[in-house]
């Protein structure tokens, strides 16, 4: 299935017979469908069937739709002028200079601009429906072509930054064992030294606690710290984090929701393995990955 982002933009022009309309879509990213609608009054009895359509083809996103109709003029010179008006803002005129005598009389130029004296062509709201439902239908596939041609960027994008963040964690993964293994011979030594088990000539008698004690003591810190610094953990999940990021990629659909959630979950592996790093190589990881977990995330937000 196709990945569509929650940006997009269309517009369609569509000529009738009483006039020219438009139709223009867009949308930026939302946590839900938000529409807005711009219509002109004579089509406002036409926004259900145009939210029904757009539901039909768009699961998310704030999308604003534009609906403008600009009629034409009444063709045929008898029909051109809409006389009735004419001489009803002529009687209204002839009122207003009775108690106004020196009110100037409107000009030709402010009588044809005057809404409705010039008649325009009439159509029938069952024609205008079915223009209306037309005209939107090409600009709804305009529109999700759009958005699915930007969400097939973004789906690449996606897919090289889990290919960068798998390739660290196999990178650290082999460092692991050698890694504990370092920091365990270290600890015993400073832990032997401590308890002075490690002692000169002549001390021995000064040992406040047995050989056996230190030792078991020693185990019990060596085997906790060793847990403490060991991100094997971490790393498998991360593993199948990435795996289960790209397996809903490469399945399409709407994605938006379940990949913000894989990129919660991932960085908080991440967080964790920061915080276990016991040398550079692990630290250096660890804020590699939280900078692609930041780079998908921001691109996530804007996938459908």
């Amino acid at each position: 299935m196709t990945i569509c982002s929650m940006t997009g933009y269309a517009v369609t022009t569509r000529e009738t017979a009483a006039g020219t309309l438009t139709i223009e879509l867009k949308s930026v990213n939302s946590r839900f469908l938000d529409l807005q609608f711009r219509i002109n009054d004579d089509l406002r009895a036409l926004e259900p069937m145009l939210r029904e359509a757009i539901m039909a083809r768009v699961a998310r996103g704030k999308v604003e739709c534009r609906v403008s109709f600009g009629r034409k003029v009444a063709t045929g010179s008898s029909h051109a002028l809409n006389h009735p008006l004419l001489a009803s803002l002529s009687a209204l005129q002839g009122e207003v200079q009775k108690h106004l005598p020196n009110a100037a009389p409107m000009s030709v130029n402010e009588l044809l601009r005057w809404p409705g004296v010039i008649e325009e062509a009439e159509i029938g709201q069952e024609t205008l429906q079915a223009e209306t439902a037309a005209a939107l239908a090409s600009a709804l596939d305009t529109f999700v072509q759009s958005r699915a041609r930007e969400g097939a960027a973004l789906q690449t994008m996606l897919l090289t930054r889990i290919e960068e963040m798998e390739a660290i964690v196999q990178r650290i993964t082999p460092l692991m064992p050698q890694v504990v293994a370092q920091f365990q011979q270290k600890a015993i030594e400073r832990m032997q030294e401590a308890f002075g088990l490690v002692l000169t000539e002549g001390a021995t008698a000064n040992a406040s606690i047995t050989r056996e004690e230190a030792l078991d003591r020693i185990r019990q810190e060596v085997t906790l710290y060793g847990i403490r610094i060991d991100v094997a953990e971490e790393l498998t999940r991360l593993s199948a984090h990435l795996d289960e990021t790209r397996h809903i990629l490469k399945k399409g659909g709407q994605v938006g929701k379940r990949l913000d959630f894989m990129m919660q979950e991932l960085n908080r592996e991440a967080n964790t393995l920061g915080s276990k790093a016991a040398i550079k190589e692990l630290s250096d990881a660890s804020m590699t990955l939280k900078l692609l977990i930041e780079q998908m995330r921001e691109q996530v937000q804007n996938l459908e």
